[in-house]
């Protein structure tokens, strides 16, 4: 790939989904690229990316988005987010929202679904503490065809398998042909959505819970700052953000302070107000 294609190519990337391309990605773009410009009657990836200069090319640019985007998920991934959700921060919400008895969670960068999907299976578990309330589950990606299949809620064995406990694989899914099928009892618990983290988020409303997990890792610092905004702004003010084990607040953001005792779990701060000087 040229030089010049490179550099407009990882200009893009950085502003429409916040990825950052480094020269030794080359590789990588093309064979992750390469198929989408056999698709766009291309002969090349240089003469695809010449099309992000045509405004009207939005498919093109869609589609180079989500070739790129990595999509890596499972069931319960790192297992301990999960639990520390169920065994710390629900019991906390629960009895801060037990006279309207509805909670608002969030899952950043969704992909296929699982993380929604474990969250939901989590709450069905708990029976009847949580039987009368209502409880909403957003997944929100930038990448449409990952949504698709997040919302068909259609696993092979090989993603069953990976983190997914038996017991639940026997009590929330159905055999379809040689993949697994969500029932719908946990299906219809999560809702998906189109969104750009880079983008304003105001029309999502506000979350209690927030995950944001393993997304970070892929800005820079200053869109990391941005997205961690975006987020302070969408979160209760004593609601919880989870972030994945590698990434973290610390000289980032100041909209955000880690939770005692619970790796991985941060806290809302209140937006500090200039001083006013006197007289």
């Amino acid at each position: 790939m040229e030089t010049v294609g490179f550099t407009r190519l990882a200009a893009f990337l950085k502003a429409n989904s916040g990825l950052i391309l480094t020269p030794d990605k080359t590789y990588l773009v093309n064979s992750r690229l390469l198929p989408v410009a056999e698709r766009h009657a291309c002969k090349s990836v240089d003469e695809l990316v010449a099309k992000l200069n045509a405004p009207a090319n939005t498919q093109v640019k869609q589609d180079i988005i989500e070739a790129m985007t990595t999509n890596e998920t499972s069931f319960f991934r790192d297992v301990s987010p999960f639990e520390r959700f169920r065994d710390f921060v629900l019991p906390e919400l629960i009895e801060r929202r037990k006279m309207r008895k509805s909670l608002r969670i969030l899952c950043a960068a969704a992909s296929t679904g699982q993380e929604p999907y474990s969250l939901a299976m989590t709450i069905a578990d708990m029976g009847a503490r949580l039987a009368d309330w209502k409880i909403d589950i957003l997944g929100v990606d930038l990448d449409t065809k990952v949504l698709k299949k997040a919302e068909e809620a259609v696993y092979s064995q090989f993603e069953v398998q990976r983190g997914l406990p038996v017991q639940m694989l026997v009590k929330y899914f159905e055999r379809a042909d040689q993949s697994w099928k969500l029932k719908a009892q946990i299906r219809d618990r999560v809702k998906f959505r189109r969104c750009n983290l880079l983008e304003p988020m105001a029309d999502l409303g506000k979350f209690d819970i927030i995950f944001c997990r393993n997304v970070l890792i892929y800005f820079d610092m200053p869109t990391k700052r941005d997205v961690l905004e975006k987020l302070a702004v969408q979160i209760a003010e004593d609601g919880y953000l989870f972030l994945g084990g590698a990434e973290t607040v610390l000289d980032i953001s100041d909209r955000f302070a880690a939770c005692p005792g619970q790796r991985g779990i941060y806290l809302p701060q209140a937006k500090t107000k200039p001083v006013r000087a006197a007289g």
